[in-house]
């Protein structure tokens, strides 16, 4: 009897020890596995296509002053692109009339032109540069964004049936009123050559002009 019980206890001390050196079969978890696996359907989304307003398009009034012709009503059409934040290119294509009737009543003869009004029209390229860029307020309590721009380009401009090269420089102002509109507020020389009163002359023909945009 004490024979078994002595072998009872040797097997129950030799148990724990044999449990330690036999290999487990079941690998250990990793501490970052993740327990549910998520099964999502993937679908295809279209991204918003928010319009740059880097384009412009508008039109303009104003006032065209003609050297030694005297000063008429102007009107046009603008379009351009901002490049940059600080520059930008524009064309325009406007027309106005020019009169000689100061000479006809000096010239028994007649006057300068074929007839006493005569069409002048242009068109030109420029760049633009946004000088000063800030802020311009409507009464207290509306700010809106604007910027004082310089202006200078090359184009053509027609009277008489003739055409003349034509350089014009000028400056401008553009105001904001909402999203996608805005004013503008330009003067602009306008300087080609003429003889229609004897020799080559460099003339110089101011123009003032106000108009609206649309940006898309």
């Amino acid at each position: 009897m004490n024979n078994k019980i002595l072998t009872l206890l040797l097997v129950a001390s030799a148990l724990p020890a044999f449990a330690q050196t036999t290999p487990s079969t079941q690998q250990p978890r990793p501490a970052n596995e993740q327990v549910v696996v998520p099964q999502v359907e993937r679908r295809d989304v279209k991204l918003p296509k928010f319009p740059s307003k880097d384009f412009e398009v508008g039109a303009f009034a104003g006032v065209y002053s003609t050297e030694n012709f005297g000063a008429s009503g102007i009107y046009g059409l603008r379009i351009g692109y901002h490049i940059t934040e600080d520059f930008f290119v524009q064309a325009n294509l406007a027309q106005t009339k020019v009169s000689d009737a100061a000479f006809r009543q000096l010239l028994p003869g007649g006057g300068i032109f074929p007839e006493e009004e005569q069409k002048l029209t242009y068109y030109n390229l420029s760049a633009g540069w946004n000088i000063l860029p800030g802020e311009g307020f409507i009464g207290a309590n509306r700010a809106k964004a604007t910027a004082v721009y310089l202006l200078a380009g090359i184009g053509s401009t027609k009277l008489v049936e003739r055409r003349r090269q034509t350089m014009n420089f000028g400056i401008g102002m553009r105001m904001l009123l909402a999203d996608r509109a805005g004013l503008h507020l330009e003067l602009r020389d306008h300087v080609f050559s003429t003889d229609l009163l004897g020799p080559r002359q460099t003339t110089h023909n101011i123009e003032l002009t106000g108009g609206f945009a649309w940006y898309f």
